[in-house]
This record gives structure tokens, C-alpha cells and sequence, in this order.
């Protein structure tokens, strides 16, 4: 069995789809299952057991000889909470647990990290494992992703496998529930439908123009390939980025989504909101070296691939990305 936590929810449900493509079947899924809107994530999918997050870990002490492999995704992901006492038991407390529950029985063990943890990058975005303790993530929810990497990095006991995975921009399927947090390319597609135009912030760095904004899109079938390999390969252990390693603007996106949708480009800036821009990032990056070096060898989507088979392919049919 291997265990899939998150998996309701969107790179959660991917993975499935993906786990389900490449012959695995005997699956137990971890969620709150609760949320029809999540529910749908799952539809045409195949799995063996759904766990509701708070009996997960009653039930993986009782039916670790089953267990090969455990892949946790779920995390509260908004990164506008501000209570960290939310973030400390349903992030770092709770993965804590989980670590510690794959290290007494011997099994391995893939989580969600973040490139929030990065900060605004003044550090860079290096995934080598003296970096964390210099990190100073620019939100609650990064800093709970840096402080789980720091412990893990720091525990003695470790399962004979693991490895954390620092998602950088993640666009695709099944992220309808989202809302304020869906990806953008998810906003622009709705935004352009709904108005026939999009809306970025406006620059308000001198060393950017207006959209010219960069960020490391990663479509959602490339992380589900990376956390593929490393689970059928496991070549090493440790932290590993989960971009493309190019950083592309605000308006190749904008302008790749008015492309997929076949209508011409109208695109508006905004200021950026005054709450947010203090701790805006204008630019990340993701240095991929060592995944490769991990053996690694899968081309990245490019941007313009990605956004038209998300659009043409799911959007604008309304599917998710377990239909056939």
C-alpha cells in the first residue's frame, strides 16, 4: 500500500491520477473528505482506503506492515493564515508525527515542502541543507515549512528513505476549490472568462516593468512525474527543488492563456495591494542541479505546453484529471 496524505486536495489528487496511470491501485488516501468541491478531485479514480486525517495516524501504527510508502501532501496551504498556532499543529506538529511513526517501522517517506520557505530570496534559492536556518520566509505558512525542514534536518533517526520537496509555482488540474489560492494561471483563465481581460499588479521596483514579474511555473504533471521517480528510484535522500529552473513573466502567462483560449490579449495593471507589497516577490527561481544530479532526466513543460493543455484540455472542458 502506499499511503497518499493531501489527496484530495490538488497536487494531492494529481498524484493519485499519476500513482493510478503508472499501475498503482492499492492506495489509501488521507483527507477531510467532507468538502463535495474537494470530493470531485477524485472522481474516475481508483484507491483501496479513505482515512480522514485525524485517524490517519491511529490507523498507520496499526497497519504499518501494509504501509511501502508514505507521501504526504496535506498541509494547511493558505498563505495568508496568520495564526501560527494553526500552522504549528496542522503543518509542522502533525508531519512531526508522521516522520516519527515512518522511522520507528522502517518507511519511507516523500513530503510537501515549499519555495515559500525561500523568503524573498535574498539567500537565493539553493536546495542544500545549510541553507534553511538562514531562511526568513515572509509568512506564517513558510515559516512552518522552514521549521519542519530545520527538524528534519536536525533528527538523528531518519526513515532509510526520505525526501522533501520544495514545490515552487504549481499550475494544473483540479485546483477549482482553491479559490483566492489557486494558481494564477487558474485566476487568469477565470478572469479572462468572465471579463475578456486580465489583471496584473503593477511593478513598483525599479528593476521590473509592469508584469514583468518572474516566477517558476511548474505544471502539475511534472511534480507528479519528479515524485514518481523518487519514490520507484531513491537515489538519495534529502531536499530537493520542484521547479522548471526558468523563471518566466506574469505577462507570458497572461499572454499564453488569451492564446490558449483563442482570444486577443486585453491586459490591465493594478496596484499591487498595500498590505501585501512590502513582502512581495518579484522573482524565484529554482535551481534544479540537484535533482538532476540525482539521475533525474525528464524535460520540464515549458510554459507555453503547459498553460494550453491545462486550458484546452481541462479548463474549458471542466475536467478533472481523473477523467478519461
Amino acid at each position: 500500500m502506499i499511503i497518499v496524505t493531501g489527496a484530495a486536495g490538488f497536487i494531492g489528487s494529481n498524484l493519485v491520477a499519476g500513482l493510478n496511470r503508472a499501475g498503482y491501485n492499492d492506495l489509501v488516501l488521507a483527507d477531510e473528505f467532507g468538502s463535495n468541491e474537494k470530493m470531485r478531485n477524485l472522481r474516475g479514480l481508483k484507491w483501496n482506503i479513505l482515512v480522514d486525517r485525524q485517524n490517519l495516524l491511529s490507523w498507520l501504527r496499526e497497519n504499518h506492515i501494509l504501509v511501502q510508502f508514505v507521501i504526504h501532501l496535506g498541509a494547511r496551504t493558505d498563505t495568508s493564515e496568520m495564526r501560527k498556532e494553526i500552522l504549528e499543529t496542522l503543518n509542522t506538529g502533525y508531519s512531526r508525527e508522521v516522520w516519527d511513526i515512518c522511522c520507528n517501522y522502517g518507511i519511507p517517506v516523500i513530503y510537501a515542502s515549499s519555495a515559500a520557505t525561500y523568503g524573498a530570496g535574498e539567500h537565493g534559492f539553493r536546495d542544500d541543507h545549510d541553507l534553511p536556518p538562514l531562511l526568513r520566509p515572509l509568512n506564517p505558512y513558510g515559516e512552518s515549512k522552514n521549521e519542519f525542514d530545520k527538524w528534519v534536518l536536525s533528527r538523528q533517526r531518519k526513515p532509510w528513505y526520505w525526501a522533501g520537496l520544495k514545490f515552487f509555482n504549481v499550475y494544473g488540474p483540479n485546483e477549482y476549490h482553491k479559490g483566492r489560492m489557486a494558481s494564477v494561471a487558474f485566476h487568469s483563465y477565470r478572469q479572462i472568462s468572465d471579463s475578456g481581460k486580465m489583471k496584473l499588479f503593477r511593478s513598483h521596483s525599479s528593476l521590473y516593468r509592469d508584469g514583468g514579474q518572474k516566477r517558476d511555473f511548474i505544471y502539475v504533471m511534472d511534480v507528479v512525474d519528479v515524485i514518481i521517480f523518487l519514490m520507484q528510484n531513491r537515489p538519495r535522500s534529502g531536499i530537493f527543488n520542484v521547479g522548471t529552473g526558468e523563471a518566466r513573466t506574469f505577462l507570458d502567462l497572461a499572454r499564453n492563456t488569451f492564446g490558449a483560449m483563442g482570444l486577443k490579449e486585453k491586459i490591465e495593471f493594478i496596484d499591487t495591494p498595500a498590505d501585501i507589497r512590502h513582502n512581495y516577490q518579484y522573482y524565484t527561481c529554482a535551481p534544479m542541479e540537484k535533482l538532476i544530479s540525482a539521475g533525474y532526466d525528464k524535460p520540464f513543460t515549458p510554459l507555453e505546453k503547459g498553460i494550453e493543455d491545462y486550458v484546452c484540455s481541462y479548463l474549458l472542458e471542466g475536467k478533472y484529471a481523473g477523467d478519461a
